[in-house]
């Protein structure tokens, strides 16, 4: 199987085909944290997932809001990787951010997942809206796709989003 020869197309098909993502944060002495969080995205520029803000990832997101996020497909066979690296800016969603945002965030929730009202998600709630806003992409290229000269695992930026 070789990846298809549109790129950005990858991204968003990896991206629209998973639900999981592993959400890397930094520490404050710089070691890396990573998470894995279930996401939904608008437009594949914003991704969302819900936290609890004691969480130590949500910590260093107040702290440090640089972050980097990847989706991937675990279940394709031995060198059919598919990933994206994304390079994104994360923080919470303020409390009038959440009419709009949980609105784009869940339009339609698949079996067992749950489309969060804005006041689940403020005041006492133990649970909060997070959001990344993608400033990079890039997609892995196996270095078996005859594109890879190197015949070495590498990544190529793309731009997923779609001009409109």
């Amino acid at each position: 199987m070789s990846l298809p020869e549109d790129l950005d197309e990858l991204a968003r098909a990896v991206i629209d085909e998973n639900r999981y993502m592993t959400l890397g944060t930094s520490e404050a002495d710089h070691r890396p944290r990573l998470s894995p969080v279930y996401f939904t995205h608008a437009g594949y520029r914003t991704f969302y997932w819900v936290s609890s803000p004691d969480a130590r990832h949500s910590g260093n997101i107040a702290a440090r809001p640089e972050v980097a996020l990847v989706v991937f497909d675990s279940n394709v066979e031995i060198g059919q990787g598919r990933a994206v690296y994304v390079d994104a800016v994360a923080s919470v969603v303020p409390d009038d951010d959440l009419p709009r945002c949980c609105a784009e965030a869940f339009p339609d929730a698949g079996p067992g997942a749950v489309a969060f009202q804005p006041d689940e998600l403020s005041g006492d709630a133990p649970l909060r809206l997070y959001h990344a806003d993608a400033t990079g992409y890039e997609v892995h290229l196996p270095g078996r796709d005859p594109r890879n000269a190197a015949g070495i695992d590498t990544r190529r930026r793309v731009h997923p989003v779609k001009q409109t």
